[in-house]
């Protein structure tokens, strides 16, 4: 109030019934609705437990394809007889010039039709020439000509020989920087970065930290925006290479198939030109000599020295390999250090092995990352000694989704950032960027790229995503369906196919090792009983069925178990990318499977598989057709089918929209 004014004040009493029955009301509805937000966070917890300990699982699997790659190098000779299925996963042809290479990958004697309405690129590229093609990305108008892709990751190629393998970046000029992390092929998380925050420019650079693509259904697009302003702002845009740039994992987890639906014609000649390009992405990014950008993480041994100086695109050869014999750049990481731990494995490729695979832990020391199967474990302590040694302040590092989009550890020094909204399910988890300024105090944005997240309720948003976690693990207890059944019988001693609660949750355990709250799941997962509550677990899995042929039921699940490695190890003999491999490749393939596997697989089996297959009796085997076949289905309750990146599948493409000019 102004000097000399006066001030009435009003006291409004009013009569509030306190009596004990309302009070007991008042306690009980408190009552309710913190047993419901218990619930709701149990159920999010465990939700969310399904989805990451399935993730990981996928990656253990991965590395057992690295390991069996290795076994196919240790063990069979270009004298035997397996030589020509196998000798191309491992043969060389990085050894031409680059001048051969320019050749090989030249872009000139593709014609662009008349037809064509989509984006036309010109070199040097402009700002405009760049906006156009995300215009046309965003609206879905049609995908970039083949020709000018090649033209694009050639010129990209270039560009990329010519970084160091550690970017340095000032604030003093632009002010700000922009941190994304994974992407993960998300076109519309991108979209909406770029909404929120504008384009890159010289007033405001970005740092990518990595794993642009897999997964999602628009990586080529996602590339082909990050390289596009690349060439126009070569000192404003700086992209880290992630452990899903490399040509294996892709194989594995979708952007190889998406390439191959998308450009048919040239699809081969884009692949290889991007294992080029993935090989000569920078390792890490410095910010004003205080910030270290990189995807996954550090240990006990991370030396930026070592790093800076290493020739990141050329560990070729496998010392104390075969010595005919030569690892590409898009087997070299994982390749070399499973087949060399412990042995001749050099400095160089565990730094960066480091580097691409690592996750943080709460605990003081660093250990291997048995959890990913690459990498290590890294405490505060030595985050600390590394930030120490290096006058640094803080580590930016992505890899790992988080609910919100990002989450500090050790102390604060250690910030993860995964901008991939969405990424489980819908309403999963949130994507996050940073913005830096001289300061270095980083600011979080977070945001969901689905309008139909924004317009679920926080209970329909967990209950979707909770669907999705079920049907997926209902596939992981499926594909451990003869392991669960031994473990079950060792709790029915009287053999009458039934078992309580507890042993049912003990034994579920005792195989799956997911750490998971089986009692609570119980309700979701089985729905037949015995009497007195017994579960009747013979009824349980029959519940569950693999939609596909009449054959070997130990084949069956084993094929379910493995399928991912199974589509993997074709898509590396389909040599010629046509979707199809011969009935002899597909014998050999399971034949050397199964004795990596340990397994025994009768020729008879394998015979009989590969017939049953191949429906039309034209001798080869349709892959997608071959993996769709035992695609499994919930007969009880029909959910929707998860995503199948948890199960390390690709993306289904085979609906996109062709355009036979592209």
């Amino acid at each position: 109030a102004k000097s000399g004014e006066s001030i009435n004040h009003l006291t409004i009493t009013t009569n509030v019934d306190v009596s004990p029955s309302a009070i007991r009301a008042a306690v009980l509805i408190q009552r309710w609705y913190r047993q419901y937000v218990a619930r709701t966070e149990m159920r999010r917890r465990y939700t969310w437990n399904i989805f990451q300990s399935i993730e990981y699982s996928g990656e253990q699997a991965q590395i057992k394809l690295y390991n069996f790659l290795g076994y196919l190098m240790d063990n069979f000779t270009p004298s035997s007889s397996e030589r020509n299925l196998i000798s191309h996963i491992f043969r060389e042809n990085d050894i031409c010039r680059d001048a051969e290479w320019e050749r090989y990958f030249c872009y000139k004697n593709i014609e662009v039709p008349e037809v064509y309405s989509g984006p036309h690129l010109t070199f040097p590229l402009t700002l405009e020439q760049a906006i156009g093609l995300l215009d046309a990305f965003r609206n879905k108008k049609q995908q970039l000509h083949s020709r000018y892709v090649l033209q694009l990751l050639l010129e990209t190629w270039r560009l990329l020989r010519m970084l160091p393998n550690i970017n340095r970046i000032s604030t003093c000029h632009s002010k700000e920087v922009t941190i994304c992390g994974d992407l993960h092929g998300q076109l519309e998380d991108l979209l909406l970065i770029f909404y929120k925050n504008g384009m890159p420019s010289l007033e405001k650079p970005y740092v990518f930290n990595g794993d642009f693509v897999d997964r999602g259904k628009d990586s080529i697009e996602i590339l082909l925006i990050l390289f596009s302003f690349l060439l126009i702002y070569p000192s404003d845009v700086y992209l880290n290479r992630g452990n899903h740039e490399d040509h294996i994992i892709n194989l594995r987890y979708g952007f190889t198939k998406e390439v191959l639906t998308k450009y048919r014609v040239h699809g081969k000649r884009i692949l290889k030109l991007l294992q080029k390009i993935f090989s000569w992405l920078p390792l890490a990014t410095v910010i004003d000599q205080k910030v270290l950008v990189l995807h996954g993480g550090i240990s006990d041994t991370t030396d930026l020295a070592v790093l800076a100086k290493l020739d990141r695109h050329s560990v070729r050869e496998l010392k104390g390999g075969p010595t005919k014999w030569f690892i590409p750049s898009k087997l070299e990481l994982q390749m070399i250090y499973i087949n060399l731990k412990g042995s001749s494995l050099t400095v160089v490729c565990h730094q960066i092995l480091d580097l691409l695979w690592s996750d943080p832990m709460t605990q003081n020391g660093c250990k291997p990352n048995e959890v990913r199967g690459g990498g290590c474990y890294w405490g505060p302590d030595i985050t600390e000694d590394f930030l120490n040694r290096h006058n640094m302040q803080l580590i930016i590092r992505s890899h790992e989704c988080k609910q919100e989009g990002y989450e500090f550890c050790h102390n604060r020094r250690v910030l993860t950032l995964f901008s991939a909204s969405n990424y489980y399910d819908v309403g999963s988890n949130r994507g996050a960027y940073v913005k830096m300024g001289p300061d270095l105090e980083p600011y979080v944005i977070q945001y969901q790229a689905s309008s139909m997240t924004r317009e679920l309720t926080a209970k329909q948003s967990i209950g979707r995503t909770e669907r999705s976690a079920l049907k997926v693990l209902r596939e992981q207890l499926f594909a451990h369906k003869s392991d669960l059944i031994c473990a079950f019988r060792g709790f029915d001693t009287e053999n009458a196919g039934l078992v309580s609660l507890s042993d049912w949750a003990c034994a579920v355990e005792s195989v799956m090792h997911l750490n998971l709250p089986w009692r609570m799941l119980r309700c979701q997962l089985v729905t037949c009983k015995g009497s007195d509550g017994m579960i009747d677990y013979n009824a349980w899995f029959h519940e569950l069925a693999i939609k596909g042929p009449n054959t070997d039921q130990t084949l069956l699940e084993t094929l379910y178990r493995h399928r991912s490695t199974l589509e993997t190890i074709f898509r590396i003999v389909d040599t010629d990318n046509s979707g199809f491999i011969s009935m002899e490749d597909f014998r050999q393939t399971w034949k050397l499977l199964s004795v990596y596997l340990k397994m025994e697989i009768t020729d008879e089996a394998i015979s009989d598989l590969a017939v049953t297959i191949d429906s039309n009796q034209d001798g080869s085997i349709d892959i997608d057709e071959f993996m769709e076949a035992f695609r499994l289905t919930d007969k009880k309750s029909r959910l929707e089918r998860g995503r199948s990146m948890f199960m390390g599948t690709a993306t289904d493409l085979t609906k996109l929209d062709e355009d036979p000019n592209v």
